[in-house]
């Protein structure tokens, strides 16, 4: 073996080396994630549109106002709106209870009295909002499902602001959140020619007209000549 290519070798082997650290590394980097992690329950949850906070062996997660779907509920200050969430108790043996909500960005808030109330038993959880908005990655985990309204609300409850919303809970203790207001339907597009991009259209089609039109004069003046 020449020098040249015992040099390349021993540059390969270096290169394999350190390509191994990496991806040992990037290993121990994602268990370190999963650490801690008492059940599977916190990552039930399916993909989330609001806010999420954790507290003692509670998960918060997908944490919106809801934009009023139908006539009962306004998103006008001083009406009235629901409140999504779910919480998740990952505990394996020990129940909770959610027992207050509190926010500024109301006069006062409604806590549903469904059957079942608002505890949380172990490995389940509690849902309030639209149902698309509570389903869980496993059908199997138990959920319970409430209503939450916010009456009176503010002015600051406005699409695509945050409202501070404080969850308390009988054994994990309070957590505050900051929650998003949903953006709402998507809104048709109204067009006219004073619209930037519509307007810049219809002067490009003005513009190509007029090359035409002279166009057809000067081949006529041509044809006379």
């Amino acid at each position: 073996m020449t020098a040249i290519q015992a040099a390349t070798a021993h540059r390969k082997t270096r290169r394999l080396v350190a390509t191994a650290a990496i991806a040992a590394g990037a290993a121990l980097t994602l268990s370190a994630c999963g650490a801690g992690q008492i059940s599977q329950t916190a990552d039930q949850v399916a993909a989330v549109n609001g806010n999420s906070a954790d507290v003692g062996n509670i998960s918060v997660r997908n944490v919106h106002v809801v934009y009023p779907q139908s006539e009962e509920y306004s998103i006008e200050p001083g009406g009235k709106v629901e409140l999504g969430f779910i919480a998740v108790n990952n505990s394996p043996n020990n129940s909770d209870k959610l027992t207050r909500i509190a926010t500024t960005a109301a006069s006062s808030i409604t806590l549903g009295e469904e059957p079942g109330g608002t505890e949380i038993e172990p490995l389940t959880a509690l849902g309030a909002g639209a149902p698309a908005d509570t389903q869980l990655d496993d059908p199997l985990i138990p959920l319970q499902q409430i209503v939450v309204e916010l009456n009176g609300i503010g002015e600051d409850v406005r699409p695509g602001l945050t409202v501070p919303v404080t969850f308390t809970f009988e054994n994990a203790g309070d957590v505050e959140v900051l929650v998003p207001v949903d953006a709402g339907p998507v809104l048709p597009r109204n067009v006219s020619d004073k619209s930037p991009v519509e307007a810049e259209a219809h002067g490009e089609a003005e513009s190509a007209e007029q090359s035409i039109v002279e166009t057809e004069v000067e081949e006529g003046a041509d044809g006379n000549n």
